[in-house]
């Protein structure tokens, strides 16, 4: 039976976070695995895209307002401090743009698509227990990803410590995300994302207990 394009983007997705992890875990790769971490997001991005099968423009729409609500929320964040804290990003993202990676905007975009499609299984009826939800995932994955963060030079806090502002601020920051992410009628279902969502929470989790 032929391989549908779930199931091949599903396998990739899945692949290519356990070849990372090894390459996280190997201190003779790490800064090789690094370098590579912004080809792996838009790697990342690409099969999301493949595997949605919906190119219509309220998707298109949808992408553009959170990669660029995302991008921007961050230049504001780490130059003014305002939003979640004092803290600066390494070169482990790629290239910057007021010294903000150009592709932190497509992060938070795989982050709340792949969230928000999870979240439609459950068939709630109310925006707003779906945003806030929504927020709470994306709150206890941020909770993973910050030691990593750190770890691995994505970004750095003034001090040291990870304040409370920025989980405050994430909470409501994504809680808006969602809330778009409902309210424009695009196809939300795809089985990859779902697989993409908890790869990407099983990659972190394993970094948090064998990377330090």
């Amino acid at each position: 039976m032929k391989l549908n394009k779930i199931i091949i983007c599903s396998i990739l997705m899945v692949l290519f976070h356990l070849v990372g992890l090894y390459g996280f875990l190997n201190s003779d790769l790490e800064v090789l695995f690094i370098a590579l971490v912004p080809f792996h997001l838009l790697l990342m991005l690409a099969l999301l895209v493949i595997s949605t099968g919906d190119y219509s423009v309220n998707i298109g729409i949808f992408a553009l307002v959170v990669y660029l609500a995302g991008f921007f929320i961050e230049v504001i964040g780490v130059n003014s401090g305002l939003i979640f804290g004092t803290y600066t990003y390494g070169e482990a993202l790629g290239l910057k743009l007021f010294s903000t990676p150009l592709l932190i905007g497509a992060n938070w975009l795989i982050l709340v698509y792949c969230t928000g499609v999870f979240l439609e299984k459950f068939k709630l009826k109310s925006n707003f227990i779906f945003s806030l939800l929504g927020a709470l995932i994306l709150l206890s994955l941020d909770f993973l990803i910050e030691p990593i963060a750190i770890r691995f030079d994505y970004w750095t806090w003034a001090g040291g410590q990870i304040p409370l502002q920025n989980y405050l601020g994430w909470y409501i920051f994504s809680f808006l995300l969602f809330w778009i992410f409902r309210s424009l009628d695009f196809q939300k279902q795809n089985k990859a994302a779902i697989v993409l969502l908890f790869a990407q929470a099983g990659f972190f989790l394993a970094l948090n207990i064998w990377a330090f």
